[in-house]
């Protein structure tokens, strides 16, 4: 099978590069050439800017790919060029789309008001509101203000000559993510600080998280599995409270501390998470196991160990902007740490 994949180079699409070439596919990425990886032998490569997708028609009729995986749809408009530049040509496009299509985002966020039951499945409800970063003064990876995986999603699955599959990722980690989602707590684990408070509602707080390679083998197996045609999967391999997760984070890196829920009331005021935390973000993973045949390649024991060996080797210059700067404020947290004992 000949497989085309938009973008490829960055933290997860190396690795669902090497997977679909282990398989035994034809292997082609389109990218910007910015990026550098370690791309197996007898991967082709083409350079240009996803804008210039419809301009090199011509030249993907010739590599005539069986399936396109779109790993960088942001916007309608991405979806409609994409979709317009392959019919004709593919047979399917995958795209890859996130857990923030989900009501239960904005429900997190204090935009819509409810609670949303969990676990989540493909067919929870979807937001009510578009563009959910627009308004944010910092967007994550430098999303654009027009970025809904809403309205990609309805490009992709709408069209009757080129179907469709959509992927929902949850919060992906492991080495080289650009967010460093670990960082922030494995450098006070790192600073041998004795504890970890948590807010109490934040450390009842289930999420979803995917390990990168783990994440990767889903994506493979929905690109080379025809059965996937039609079909919209999420996945996911962690799914604890934020308390038990640091707790594994903190047995993982050899921390001897302790993570402490506490009430609310002991808290400064600038510690309460503008988030309501009622609305627990987590999903049902059985679709994607019972029809393609997913599990785990990577335990979360490994997971967590080879995230934490890069994170050690690649602290970020600056602190991720999504933490709190309250996470390093130790003199007010030994100070509610007396008051807690």
């Amino acid at each position: 099978m000949k497989i085309l994949i938009i973008g490829g180079t960055n933290f997860i699409g190396p690795s669902v590069v090497h997977r679909i070439h282990a398989m035994g596919h034809e292997v082609t990425i389109f990218h910007r050439g910015k990026t550098l990886a370690e791309l197996p032998l007898g991967v082709k490569e083409i350079k240009g800017d996803r804008a210039q997708l419809l301009e090199l028609k011509s030249e993907f009729q010739q590599l005539s790919p069986d399936v396109v995986l779109d790993m960088i749809l942001y916007t309608e408009q991405d979806a409609l060029i994409s979709m317009k530049t392959f019919k004709d040509i593919a047979q399917r496009v995958v795209a890859i789309s996130s857990m923030d299509v989900y009501r239960a985002y904005d429900v997190l966020l204090g935009k819509e008001s409810g609670i949303i039951p969990v676990p989540l499945t493909e067919d929870s409800p979807l937001r009510q509101q578009l563009y959910p970063f627009q308004d944010m003064p910092q967007r994550a990876l430098n999303a654009p203000a027009d970025y809904d995986k809403i309205l990609v999603e309805r490009v992709v699955m709408s069209d009757a000559e080129l179907p469709g599959t959509i992927i929902r990722l949850p919060m992906v980690y492991g080495p080289k993510d650009p967010l460093h989602r670990l960082f922030p707590y494995l450098k006070r684990m790192d600073e041998n600080r004795p504890v970890i408070l948590l807010p109490e509602n934040f450390a009842q707080w289930r999420g979803c998280y995917g390990y990168v390679d783990n994440v990767a083998h889903a994506i493979a197996l929905a690109v080379t599995n025809p059965q996937a045609t039609g079909r919209i999967y999420h996945l996911a391999d962690l799914q604890v409270s934020e308390a038990e997760r640091l707790n594994q984070v903190g047995k993982a890196a050899g921390w001897q501390g302790e993570v402490i829920s506490v009430p609310r009331h002991y808290l400064p005021a600038g510690w309460n998470l503008p988030f309501n935390t009622e609305q627990h973000w987590f999903a049902d993973t059985t679709r994607i196991r019972q029809e393609l045949g997913y599990s785990e390649v990577v335990s979360q024991a490994e997971a967590l160990k080879q995230t934490i060996e890069w994170e050690r080797s690649n602290p970020p210059p600056e602190m991720p902007k999504w933490t709190g700067l309250e996470l390093f404020d130790y003199a007010t947290e030994d100070e509610i740490l007396t008051r807690l004992v």
